[in-house]
């Protein structure tokens, strides 16, 4: 089998038929390929499927769904590409967001559809078929899912379609929301009877049955089906070694968002990125998540709030508070000032005097659940940025003036120069890489990761009564030796969580501090029925300033058909409350 996902990603989107564009296979000049030359062989098998990963990095399916976590209460979103429309409730059904979000995971779905359909009759090995074939399953569930997720019950193709005679005929109306989630669990069925339960080093990344298991818990989950999703996160959980499974908490949290740790045991299903010169196979989160002083001159238009900063807990496990270690800072606009801001010197290029509580400051920074500093850039720390074409140490200060140029990290595109930016993917410096590209950093992107199926497994057991399994998990992803947070339930009135609801406060915090930038969050408040009591009010900057506000109605649990998709389909409907 080809080695490496990505090495035929763009060679394969040739010969693919999609949703965006129509490729006639029995049309082709000269050398092109065509379904008369194609279809033939298990490499050409498998470079087919390749194209199914590389749609999970179509713009509006995975490339940047890091970005979702801005449509909720731990992140603030900037009006480009859309985020800020969607969380302060002014999405509408013609909106590009919400068309391509449609368009592209159906593009995703075409081309499993595709390898399904031409595959199940080539005339290679039945195991190369069967994997083939699998893989492919699990990316239709996984795009399927993602539809369901924003927009319910939606109309359901299978590998019967042939889009280079129906394409102007995909006219099917919406199928139910239970009709769309049995076509999905069918799907992930077949890719776990399918699928290997490890791949050769030469083919990581490829989906496997774990990965099967675990989406299919979640489904399950978003369903309620607690029994059902504990059974199939018990699968890999429970896996005494026997089976193989081999998933772990990776040991450094801040290292799964690097090169050093992105690879690890703990990936389920990640989106593998690479770098090259001239190809797009990596992922923009030095584009939206960066500053000034990243490579590129990126945008940070994609923040993590105040709330969320402020919710990671003191290192002995009690909820954070200002006032324990800056008297006065909840109640004194002059105290934050105080804390927070610098004055820099007369010629812009030193800092002339931090603030009165400078050192109280860092000190509580050291006091912090350590994942927060993983997370966070956090102010007068430092960053390893990339100015004036070489890696530049700056620091990130609220003052005045700042310029990268002089090694101060800099707020661009945003109307408050009082926020907290990411470090959690954004690279350091250029990585080592010449002509590192802002918009493809290769980084790999969890899709699922094992601290998710421990969380969504104490989930499980705390809705089944089970809370001392559930306190359980909840306690060994707080216990990952980086992070090394106290257990709940082991002595201070502050960690106590003895009944249900309790131990799922405990869940909903856990997995906002361990999540972040992962693209999860919008879709938990959702499912928990939540969102309204969290998006609506009014988002500030670090020292209060007034920034937008969120505004979050029943209507916004589903997105609307997009415009465009009811004007080609007369059979679809729109969801409640849209037009």
């Amino acid at each position: 089998m080809k080695k490496n996902i990505y090495i035929i990603e763009i060679l394969s989107l040739v010969f693919l038929g999609t949703f965006t564009g129509c490729y006639d296979l029995d049309r082709f000049p000269q050398d092109k390929l065509s379904s008369t030359t194609f279809w033939k062989t298990e490499d050409q098998a498998v470079e087919a499927v390749n194209a199914c990963y590389q749609a999970l990095k179509l713009q509006e399916t995975y490339w940047r769904l890091f970005s979702m976590d801005c449509v909720s209460d731990i992140g603030i979103g900037y009006d480009d590409p859309g985020y800020l429309a969607i969380s302060n409730g002014t999405l509408t059904s013609t909106s590009g967001y919400v068309s391509n979000r449609w368009a592209h995971s159906y593009e995703g779905i075409a081309r499993a559809n595709t390898v399904i359909r031409n595959v199940m009759d080539m005339n290679i090995s039945e195991g190369v078929k069967n994997e083939v074939i699998g893989q492919a399953k699990f990316l239709r569930g996984l795009f399927y899912f993602f539809l369901m997720q924003h927009f319910g019950g939606v109309p359901l193709y299978d590998e019967t379609t042939d889009y280079n005679k129906d394409y102007m005929n995909l006219l099917k109306p919406r199928s139910s929301a239970e009709e769309t989630r049995a076509f999905i669990l069918k799907d992930l069925a077949d890719a776990i009877g399918s699928l290997p339960i490890k791949w050769a080093q030469s083919d990581y990344g490829r989906a496997t049955k774990g990965a099967a298991y675990a989406l299919r818990g979640k489904v399950y989950l978003y369903n309620k089906q607690y029994d059902l999703a504990t059974k199939d996160f018990e699968e890999i959980v429970l896996d005494p070694g026997t089976k193989g499974y081999g998933y772990g908490l990776y040991s450094n949290y801040g290292d799964l968002f690097t090169q050093t740790g992105h690879r690890s045991n703990e990936m389920v299903f990640s989106i593998q990125n690479y770098y090259q010169v001239g190809y797009n196979l990596g992922m923009p989160y030095a584009f939206y998540m960066g500053s000034n002083a990243c490579i590129g001159t990126s945008w940070n238009n994609v923040m993590p709030s105040v709330g969320l900063v402020d919710s990671y807990e003191c290192k002995d496990g009690r909820p954070f508070n200002w006032n324990d270690f800056i008297p006065g800072y909840n109640e004194s606009t002059s105290v934050r000032e105080q804390t927070l801001k610098a004055t820099l010197s007369q010629d812009l290029k030193t800092v002339e005097s931090y603030p009165k509580y400078y050192k109280q400051l860092l000190d509580m920074y050291e006091h912090r659940d350590p994942r927060m500093k993983e997370t966070i850039i956090l102010p007068y720390t430092n960053y390893l940025g990339y100015v004036g074409g070489k890696n530049k140490l700056c620091e990130f200060i609220y003052a005045t003036g700042v310029n990268t140029i002089n090694g101060f990290i800099v707020i661009n595109r945003y109307k408050s120069n009082y926020m907290y930016l990411y470090r959690k993917f954004v690279p350091e410096g250029d990585m080592g890489i010449s002509g590192l590209s802002r918009a493809n950093i290769p980084i790999d992107f969890p899709i699922i990761r094992y601290a998710d199926v421990l969380l969504m497994l104490a989930e499980c057991y705390n809705e089944l009564g089970r809370l001392n399994d559930a306190v359980k998990y909840i306690n060994m992803v707080r216990q990952r030796p980086s992070v090394n947070m106290p257990e709940i339930n082991s002595g201070p009135a502050w960690l106590e969580a003895r009944t249900k609801e309790a131990v799922f406060k405990r869940i909903v915090h856990e997995r906002a501090v361990e999540f972040p930038a992962e693209g999860l969050r919008h879709y938990d408040i959702i499912r928990w029925g939540i969102a309204k009591e969290l998006m609506n009010g009014d988002v500030t900057d670090a020292l209060g300033n007034h920034i937008y506000y969120t505004k979050f109605e029943d209507k916004d649990s589903l997105w609307p058909i997009p415009s465009t998709e009811i004007d080609k389909n007369s059979n679809l409907t729109q969801n409640p409350g849209w037009q």
